[in-house]
Parts: C-alpha cells; structure tokens; sequence
C-alpha cells in the first residue's frame, strides 16, 4: 500500500495520536509529454504614469494593476503548437493583467490547451536577467526588459510539490540568460527543453539507483548524518544531494534543533556514511537503518513499478509528514512523563515500536537540552533503549 498525500490542511505537520505510513492506494499519475514556453515581457507604462500618484488612495492603487495595453510578450521559445501556444500566452497575459506574477516568484495553475494531454499542470514564472537586477536604478528599472518562463506537464498537484525545486532553476536561467540567437540556441534553448528530468526526475533517478539500499539514504537525511559521494558523475552526485536534502525535515524542525543536530551526529559518529559509485550499484560504507525507513524503502521501491516521478515525490512527503508526526508524538509523552510515571512507559513502548526511536530520541535530546526535567525523562528513556539493545 502506498502512502496518501493529504490535501489542503490535512497537510499541516501537526502531531496525531495515529499516524501510519500506508494509506489508501493511489493510481500513478500520469505526466505525459512535458513543453515550455519563454516570453520577453515589457512594461509599456511611463515613468510619469508609475509616479503619477503615490498616496495610496484607491485610484492610484488601480492604476498599478496592468491592463493588456500596459505590457507586450514577444514569445522567444516554446517547443509548444502554434494554437497551444497561443492559448498560454493568452493565460499568461490575463494572469499578467490582474497583477498575479511576482518577480522571481513562481505559481502553478491548471491550463486547457490543444495538445494530447489538453489539461496540464504550468509553472509560471516572471524574472530579470542577474545583471539587469544588479545595475538596474529606480529611474532605468522602469522599462527594464523582463521574461516569464511556463514549464508544462503533469497535472497542478503534481507540479506544486516541485515549485521550490522549479524556483531555484529558474535561478540559473536568471544567471546565464542570453539571448542572442547563438546563445539561446546553443545553452537557454536545452536548458529550457530539460527541465523536467533535471529539476523533477533527481528523485525518481534515485530511487531507481539504491533500490533496497534507500533505506540508508532515507537514515542519513533524518539523522543529519554527513555523506560523502565518491567516484560519481556529475549528475549523480547532484541527485543524491537533491534527494538527501529533500527527504530531510530541515524547514520543518526548529533551525537551532537542526544545527545541534548536525553538530552532535558530526561529532558523535566521527565518520561521514560513504557512498562509492564506482560499479554498477552503489557502495555504501558506515551507513545506517532502522525499521522505520526500511518500511519506507519499500513504498519507494513498489512505486518504481508506475516509473512516475510525482508519486515518488508524493512518497517523500508523506515520509517527512509521518517523521514529523512522531516527533511530536514523542514530545507530547515526554511532558506527559515530566509528572506521570505511567507516561514514561508510553514513551518508552513509542519509541520501541515506532521504529525510528533511535532518530527520535537525538531529536527530543536536543530539543530539551535546557529543559531539566524533560532531559532528565530522555535520559531515562536513553537508558532503557541501550539496555534493550543490549538484552
């Protein structure tokens, strides 16, 4: 059984009496071809129209929202049909007209468009050449050029879990942007054409590459244990390091919690866990598993047989969701046991049956390093584990 993304505020990382890995199963999502479209966008207002009024009144307000005469978009790439794009372009320019595109911000919407797929998921995004935002000044930034990149496929909910992951690759395409012909032939013309499996296929690529072995990849992103990849290429190299960081529930914890973290896992264990890519399957050396992430290993694993890079992302969050949830499960036993002793054996059973309870409790330790009396409740429960593992 797979696992099930909640949707909308079912999605909030609060803490559950019951929170299971397996869920309802779920039909792969499909994403067909994938397309792209660049624009150049220009702003056709004045300066003396942006600066006309400033007090804030409602007519002023109105005058900031663009009509379609206040900007142009002359398309520059798409690998889109000529009708299709047309109906982007036009999508994209109503969003434009009500204000809806922040610079360097994107959003994903639903659009109908004459293709196979018809309904796609769009990542659109308005953004200035890295230099242009460097030198631009309040006078000359006025009119300064502008662009808005759409990449297409997949569906809206598949695309969302992707936008930070989108987001930053638009930010290479800010640094490198050229657009004489040559250049965008030669660099922006690929780079636009491989979106998807550089920004979208990373951790399906992995998952594909550790198999069984995930299960120390996905132990390594929750303890914050250090990785060191040898003899990989480059690509590689950088999906283990994108899926590391999105299995890791940094921006979900407290960043002090994440920081000690990191510093104790470094100075307790000495060793980074090794990841030698020399043969044809991964070598793994000083790596470590528990329960918890073998039974997740294996919701990866079974997804391989759909080959959709969605469904696995949709995996890892329900991953992260679940870790989350038993942190603050764990938590709420600990303030339970502060004054109960019965509490303290709910905590202990917890940890024992959880299957992560050797992660949890690194985490709750740190997180209660300047509590007393829950640290001394974890260092109860700490005693109890070692004299488990012993027995």
């Amino acid at each position: 059984m797979l696992p099930a993304l909640p949707d909308g505020d079912e999605r909030e990382l609060e803490s559950s009496e019951e929170g299971g890995g397996a869920g309802e199963e779920r039909r792969p999502e499909r994403h067909g071809s994938t397309y792209h479209s660049l624009y150049g966008y220009r702003s056709c207002r004045s300066s003396q129209q942006g600066a006309g009024s400033g007090d804030g009144s409602p007519s002023s307000a109105a005058a900031e929202t663009p009509s379609s005469e206040d900007f142009s978009l002359s398309l520059l790439d798409t690998n889109l049909p000529a009708e299709a794009e047309t109906e982007l372009r036009s999508f994209i320019a109503k969003r434009l007209t009500k204000g809806a595109l922040f610079e360097g911000m994107g959003n994903v919407a639903s659009v109908g468009l004459s293709i196979p797929e018809y309904k796609v998921g769009c990542y659109y995004c308005c953004f200035q050449h890295e230099n242009l935002l460097e030198t631009a000044t309040l006078e000359s930034d006025i009119n300064a050029p502008e662009y808005v990149v759409c990449f297409l496929g997949g569906s809206e909910k598949g695309l969302e879990l992707f936008r930070l992951e989108l987001d930053k690759y638009i930010q290479s395409l800010k640094i490198n942007l050229d657009l004489e012909q040559k250049t965008l032939e030669t660099c922006v013309n690929p780079y636009l054409r491989s979106w998807f499996e550089n920004a979208i296929c990373p951790i399906q690529r992995v998952v594909q590459l550790f198999q069984e072995k995930l299960a120390f990849l996905l132990h390594a992103a929750l303890s914050y244990t250090p990785v060191e990849v040898k003899n990989a290429d480059e690509r590689t190299e950088k999906d283990i390091s994108r899926f590391l960081a999105a299995a890791s529930l940094q921006g979900l914890v407290q960043e002090g919690t994440m920081t000690s973290l990191c510093i104790a896992m470094t100075e307790e264990q000495h060793k980074s866990m090794i990841i030698d890519c020399s043969g044809p399957q991964p070598q793994l050396h000083n790596a470590g598993s528990n329960r918890f992430c073998e039974d997740w290993m294996h919701a990866f694993v079974n997804g391989a047989e759909g080959g959709n890079p969605f469904l696995f992302r949709q995996i890892l969050e329900n991953f992260k969701l679940k870790a989350i949830q038993d942190i603050n499960n764990l938590k709420r036993f600990i303030r339970q046991a502060e004054m109960n002793h019965y509490a303290l054996f709910k905590c202990y059973m917890f940890l024992k049956n959880c299957g992560s309870g050797d992660i949890l409790l690194k985490i709750v330790k740190v997180e209660h390093a300047e509590m007393p009396e829950a640290r001394s409740v974890v260092t109860v429960l700490e005693e109890f584990m070692r004299e488990t593992s012993v027995a």
